[in-house]
């Protein structure tokens, strides 16, 4: 699914494609690659060692938006994330949340974060990660599914997504080596 700017948030599209993401193998070992769909570029997933990032709805640009169009346009987005949580909620029990405040803090120092809050500060997706897992997969091992909203500045927009992980998330205590 290749989210478009100003397209209705689809619940049972956004489940589906989480779903089949989590069916999806995983990356063992190589580069962090991005894909893009072809005829417009839009970015469409990111994989990693033990890692898939993939948008699943983004808001139209917020250029020129401010006060009360701008709060209507962030609480929706975070109705669409809400909606989410509590189907998934529904689907595989409560969640936890890893607040992304002090990771992100610890950014600008020289500690090299791995793989894949790396990869997500990279694609400005500074959200709290919204975390179900182990879940089980008909894969040989199990899943860790998370969402987060992000969006990388006031104008830019905002974007739902999903990460699939082939371990746990926590938060990074140290520098990765």
């Amino acid at each position: 699914m290749t989210p478009r700017a100003d397209a209705a948030f689809d619940l049972p599209s956004a489940v589906s494609t989480i779903e089949t993401a989590l069916s999806s193998p995983l990356p063992t070992s190589g580069p962090t690659t991005d894909q893009g769909e072809p005829l417009t570029g839009e970015w469409t997933s990111t994989r990693g060692e033990g890692f898939l990032l993939l948008p699943l709805w983004q808001s139209e640009t917020l250029t020129g938006v401010y006060g009360r169009e701008w709060n209507e346009a962030e609480a929706r987005a975070e109705s669409h994330l809400a909606a989410l949580t509590s189907h998934l909620d529904a689907h595989w029990g409560p969640h936890r949340t890893l607040n992304m405040r002090a990771p992100l803090l610890r950014r600008g120092s020289d500690e090299r974060f791995p793989e894949p809050f790396r990869t997500l500060f990279a694609k400005d997706c500074y959200g709290d990660l919204t975390l179900w897992g182990p879940l089980p997969t008909r894969l040989p091992s199990p899943r860790w599914a998370a969402l987060a909203l992000n969006q990388s500045d006031g104008d830019a927009p905002l974007i739902l997504t999903a990460l699939i992980t082939d371990h746990p998330l926590t938060e990074p205590s140290s520098p990765a080596s």
